[in-house]
C-alpha cells in the first residue's frame, strides 16, 4: 500500500534532512478556493488540509526529488474570479496542476481553462454533477477534470431515499439556493424523488446572504410538507433551521453536505441539533490515519475541531492522488499526469478512503455512493447518525466499480 513516505527517494530524502532544502526546482501546484466571505470555512479547511499533505510529502522527499510547491488564490467564491485566477496560474506561474475549487459556478467558469492547456485539476470539494461531465466522450477526446468529492447525485439520491423510504414521507418540500449548486442540486433532487414516484409539494428558491426564510417556510407548511430536503452552504441552510424553530413547526429537515460547516453550527445553535447531511468524512479517529491526521491538523492549526471536515479531508487526500500520479508518470506534463490518474496503480491510503484504481477514463469521480454516510448536528459537532455507521467507523468504505 501507498505511503507518503515511499514518494521519494531515500537519497533524496537525506538530502532534504541535511540541507534543509531541495537542490531541485520545485513543483508548482494551484490551489484555488474562497479563502475569505461566506464560503471560507470551507475554503480554509480544504487549503490546511492540503497544505498538511505538502508539508508531509515534502518531508518525505517530496515528488520525483522535488518539492511541492503551492500557489495560493483566493476566489472568494466569485466565478469570474476563479476563471481569471486559472488563467494566471497557468499562464504566469506555470502550474502542472491545481486543486481545489469550491463552489460549483467557479469550477464550471475555471475549469475550462485547465481543459484547454491540458493540465489536471482535482476538484476536492464541489459538487455539481455536471463537473465531472463537462468534458467528456465523445465530445472530447480527453478530460482533465477529476473529483475526490460525492458528487450532487450521490447526495441528493441519500436525501431522497432517507426521506421517503427511510421515514416514510410522501410530502415533501425543497428549498435550494439560487446558485448554480443550489440550482444544479435541486435538480438532482428532483429527479431522485420521481425515481421514488414523489413529486415535491413545493420547490422555494432563496439567495446568498437571506437571513429570513419565513415565506419560503410558510409556503411549505401550507402544502403540507412533511420533510424539508434543503440545497445550500452553512449560512442560508442555518437560517431554514431558525426559521423553522421561529414557526414552531418540527419537521426533519435533511440537506447537502454543508450545514456540516462551523457556521451552519455558529448561526444555528441548538436549532441545529438532529439536522442530517451526507458525510465523506466525520472526525472519529477510529483508524490511525485518522488519528494522525486530525491529531497534525489541530496541533498545526492551533484548533479543536476542523471547521469543514469533509473539506479538510478531501483536499488532503487529492494531493495525496496528484502526488501518486506524479510520481507514477515520471512527469510533470499534464497528458502524462492525467493518464496516471486514470490508472493509478497503487493504492493510496487516504483519511476519506483507501483509494484504488479511484479513477479511470470514463470516470474521473473517486467517490462512489457507497461511501458517504449521514451525519447529524449534535450539540455543536457533527456525529454519525446512524449508530451501525458508528460500530462500523473503522471499516473502510472502497470505492464501487459500477458510478456515475
Amino acid at each position: 500500500m501507498m505511503k507518503i513516505r515511499t514518494f521519494g527517494a531515500v537519497a533524496a530524502l537525506a538530502l532534504a534532512l541535511t540541507t534543509g532544502a531541495f537542490a531541485a526546482e520545485p513543483i508548482k501546484i494551484g490551489l484555488s478556493g474562497p479563502f475569505t466571505g461566506g464560503s471560507s470555512s470551507m475554503g480554509v479547511s480544504m487549503r490546511d488540509g492540503v497544505k498538511l499533505a505538502v508539508e508531509e510529502v515534502n518531508k518525505a522527499g517530496g515528488v520525483l526529488g522535488r518539492p511541492l510547491q503551492l500557489v495560493e488564490r483566493d476566489d472568494e467564491a466569485k466565478n469570474e474570479l476563479g476563471a481569471q485566477i486559472a488563467q494566471e496560474l497557468i499562464n504566469k506561474e506555470k502550474v502542472v496542476a491545481t486543486l481545489g475549487f469550491i463552489n460549483t459556478g467557479v469550477a464550471l467558469a475555471a475549469q475550462r481553462f485547465y481543459q484547454e492547456a491540458e493540465i489536471p485539476v482535482i476538484n476536492n470539494v464541489a459538487t455539481g454533477t455536471v463537473i465531472t461531465n463537462q468534458f467528456k466522450k465523445p465530445d472530447y477526446d480527453t478530460n482533465y477534470v477529476f473529483r475526490t468529492s460525492a458528487y450532487d447525485s450521490i447526495q441528493a439520491g441519500m436525501m431522497a431515499e432517507e426521506a421517503v423510504k427511510g421515514r416514510g414521507y410522501k410530502k415533501i418540500a425543497i428549498l435550494a439556493d439560487s446558485t448554480n449548486y443550489g440550482q444544479l442540486g435541486r435538480e438532482d433532487l428532483e429527479k431522485a424523488l420521481e425515481k421514488l414516484g414523489v413529486k415535491p409539494v413545493a420547490v422555494e428558491k432563496f439567495n446568498i446572504k437571506d437571513v429570513d426564510m419565513t415565506a419560503q417556510l410558510l409556503r411549505a407548511k401550507e402544502a403540507g410538507a412533511e420533510a424539508l430536503l434543503c440545497y445550500g452552504i452553512g449560512p442560508e441552510l442555518a437560517q431554514i433551521a431558525n426559521g423553522r424553530a421561529k414557526l414552531g413547526w418540527n419537521v426533519p429537515m435533511i440537506t447537502s453536505w454543508p450545514s456540516s460547516m462551523q457556521s451552519f453550527i455558529d448561526i444555528a445553535g441548538a436549532n441545529g441539533n438532529g439536522v442530517m447531511m451526507p458525510q465523506t468524512f466525520i472526525e472519529d479517529k477510529t483508524l490511525p490515519k485518522r488519528a494522525a491526521f486530525l491529531d497534525a491538523y489541530y496541533k498545526t492549526f492551533g484548533v479543536t475541531k476542523i471547521p469543514t471536515p469533509v473539506a479538510g479531508a478531501q483536499g488532503y487526500d487529492s494531493v495525496l492522488l496528484l502526488a501518486a500520479a506524479i510520481n507514477q508518470a515520471g512527469s510533470t506534463d499534464g497528458p502524462a499526469i492525467r493518464a496516471a490518474l486514470e490508472d493509478l496503480k497503487e493504492k493510496v491510503e487516504g483519511v476519506v478512503t483507501t483509494y484504488e484504481k479511484p479513477f479511470s477514463e470514463t470516470d474521473h469521480n473517486a467517490i462512489s455512493a457507497n461511501i458517504p454516510v449521514f451525519g447529524m448536528v449534535k450539540d455543536g459537532k457533527i456525529v454519525y447518525a446512524r449508530e451501525e455507521d458508528a460500530k462500523n467507523s473503522g471499516v473502510v468504505r472502497k470505492k464501487e466499480k459500477a458510478t456515475n
